[in-house]
């Protein structure tokens, strides 16, 4: 009988500690589970996770034990159906596992990613001979006017990163750009209709418009960028929209988010082979008008798809702004300059408690010590907000070690980031000089004229076709037949692969070169040589695709601070913006020293004046001795190391 009283007083005494637990939530109006991010220290036994009042107590159980062993099952519990990455709903809540995300919402994002390239690529794939005929640019004026536009495009994926780490959120960026995207192909559509194609039926491959006019000159610029800006924001900020829909604390998650940015990857190369072929077609015909508004469709398309998944995406709140924190870093280093940095690190401030629980701590590291003077503490460093209370370091005076190791970070990067900035010039040329010299070869299959901008379909299905078979076939085949599993290529060394191939891909496109020009005529611009002598150039440059751009992606995603994902992948995609830019650069210096004293010079408006083939060997050497520079980065690259979150529930 008395253990009877005393179970029942032991499960009174739990319900009312219950109660308690509740009132205080309810008047402080959040609790660690409605925050974005929670954390169950071991030793917190009595923690609010447990809001369910328990079952009875068996008799013969002690009280302590019990409250124990439940508190402890409703961590679990937690643990096990809430993200851990510290991802939140559209609500701001802590995001479900069941509810949101998952490849539910990624497959939206593929798909939105495929519709707006498809958009984009049927304007992009043929714009080097809408300048000429349509434009009446030169052949080098028009590859020029492609590699700025281009330029500009990537350089507005650090732009679109920067306002989506900082300010606006992955979703919200998505959704702005994409419309500024839409507006610029509207914009550009109705331009085209009313004042670019005059006479009418002009502007087919040999057939000149008349010149256009300043005005409309001028306009067709606006529309040009406005569509580079909305296409190059999004890029990056879609692609990292998509991976935060995979917890990278889960272990099957996180393997599906490695995945993902092939798929990503196959999707805009699946995008781009419907325009590079269907629309591409279409534009050959004259028909630039009826393309474009198709691209138009396409781009609305995409962003009403993008908005269905609103209800399902996983969100992760925007950080401070990136270039104040760094500055904060040189800043409080420069102020100390004369300290002496401590061995190994020890006694460098660190914000345990820091308000930015969505971001993982990043461990010190020994380079760039002269940047760990920001994270020495001295008194001066404390600004007393209210005495004897609390105190908080000034930002500009000392930083934390994770702050310190973001600069770190990003200045690791920069080699590794112009090495592949470099390796870019190969893919500038791609739809430009590629283009060109497949219009002066022989397009005719019986009495079908293939569209010279249609062979970079053999690009993109080589790459795609090369990421699937790898993922799906190559890799299970290996393992299936050695019974063992086999140690993956780096990021870095796949990168190293591509640069090989892309370097071999230039030599076969300047092999093609010469023996078009053996079989062409001065008084023909088209030599006899089939325009199908230009897909093995495509497939290497597709394959080189697949290992550096992904490689790339992967590299830059993981090696970048969790306040900076968006940015990474910004950093990554602009290495293609100054790639492109330095094709420009060369092909401009190349005319220059080349055109001189009368000379047609290498890349003439009649290629079979020039001698186009000595500028793709020149690219090719280009890219060898950036391999070497490439592999030397690559030895002396050290990785970021971050700390694992330990307890973390979200609900």
């Amino acid at each position: 009988m008395e253990k009877q009283k005393a179970a029942a007083a032991a499960n009174i005494i739990i319900l009312n500690n219950n109660n308690t637990n509740n009132n205080n939530i309810n008047n402080n109006g959040r609790s660690s589970l409605s925050s974005p991010a929670c954390f169950l220290d071991e030793d917190d036994d009595d923690d609010t996770a447990n809001q369910r009042p328990p079952p009875p107590l068996p008799a013969a159980a002690p009280s302590s034990k019990f409250i124990h062993s439940h508190s402890q099952e409703g961590k679990m519990r937690l643990l096990d159906s809430c993200t851990r990455d510290g991802s939140i709903d559209r609500h701001g809540k802590p995001a479900l596992k069941g509810k949101t995300g998952g490849w539910k919402s990624a497959i939206l994002v593929l798909a939105s990613e495929g519709l707006a390239t498809m958009a984009f690529t049927g304007v992009e794939v043929n714009m080097a001979l809408f300048s000429k005929s349509v434009m009446r640019k030169s052949n080098a004026d028009a590859a020029n006017f492609f590699s700025r536009w281009m330029g500009t495009l990537y350089v507005f994926s650090l732009v679109g990163a920067f306002l989506s780490d900082s300010y606006m959120g992955r979703y919200l960026t998505c959704i702005i750009f994409l419309a500024v995207m839409n507006f610029g192909l509207v914009a550009l559509s109705l331009l085209t209709h009313m004042f670019m194609l005059v006479p009418k039926g002009c502007g087919r491959i040999g057939e000149l418009c008349d010149p256009q006019s300043m005005v409309e000159v001028a306009m067709f610029y606006v529309c040009m960028y406005l569509l580079a800006i909305g296409s190059g924001s999004i890029e990056p900020v879609l692609a990292t929209l998509g991976a935060d829909q995979f917890d990278e604390e889960d272990q099957e998650e996180s393997r599906s988010k490695t995945k993902f940015f092939s798929y990503f990857y196959v999707a805009l190369n699946l995008g781009s082979l419907v325009a590079e072929t269907v629309l591409v077609y279409i534009e050959t015909l004259g028909k630039w008008v009826l393309a474009f508004w198709i691209s138009t469709i396409c781009g609305f398309a995409a962003l009403s798809l993008l908005m269905t998944g609103a209800y399902r995406y996983r969100h992760v709140r925007p950080s401070k702004n990136p270039a104040c924190r760094f500055c904060q870093v040189i800043v409080a280093s420069l102020r100390k300059m004369k300290l002496q940095v401590p061995l190994n690190g020890e006694g460098l401030y660190e914000a345990h408690d820091s308000a930015d629980n969505c971001n993982r701590r990043i461990s010190h590291t020994d380079g760039f010590q002269f940047l760990d003077r920001a994270a020495i503490m001295v008194s001066t460093d404390m600004v007393t907000l209210m005495p004897a209370k609390t105190e908080v370091p000034n930002p500009w005076r000392i930083c934390t070690v994770t702050q310190v190791e973001e600069v770190k970070c990003v200045l690791r990067l920069l080699p590794i980031w112009i090495c592949t900035m470099l390796s870019s010039i190969v893919f500038a040329q791609v739809l430009s000089l590629f283009v060109e010299q497949g219009a002066a070869m022989n397009t005719k299959i019986s009495t079908f004229n293939m569209p010279p901008a249609s062979m970079t379909s053999f690009d993109i299905i080589s790459t795609s076709t090369f990421i699937i078979c790898y993922e799906n076939i190559i890799h299970p085949l290996y393992i299936k037949l050695t019974k063992r599993k086999p140690k993956p290529l780096s990021e870095l060394q796949r990168i190293g692969v591509g640069l090989v191939i892309s370097a071999v891909a230039m030599a076969t496109a300047g092999v093609v070169e010469q023996y078009r020009l053996r079989y062409a005529y001065e008084e023909e611009e088209a030599s006899s040589l089939s325009i199908f002598w230009q897909i093995p150039q495509y497939v290497f440059v597709g394959i080189a695709e697949a290992f550096v751009n992904v490689a790339q992606w992967e590299f830059f995603a993981s090696q970048i601070p969790d306040s900076l994902k968006s940015m990474g992948l910004g950093l990554s995609m602009s290495s293609s913006a100054l790639g492109s830019y330095l094709c420009s650069i060369l092909l401009t210096a190349v005319m220059k020293i080349t055109a001189r004293d009368g000379k047609p010079g290498w890349v003439p408006p009649n290629l079979n004046d020039g001698h186009l083939d000595r500028f793709f060997f020149l690219s090719a050497a280009v890219v060898a001795l950036d391999l070497v520079l490439f592999v030397f980065c690559a030895k002396r690259y050290k990785g970021i190391v971050l700390e694992k979150r330990e307890g973390m529930v979200e609900a």
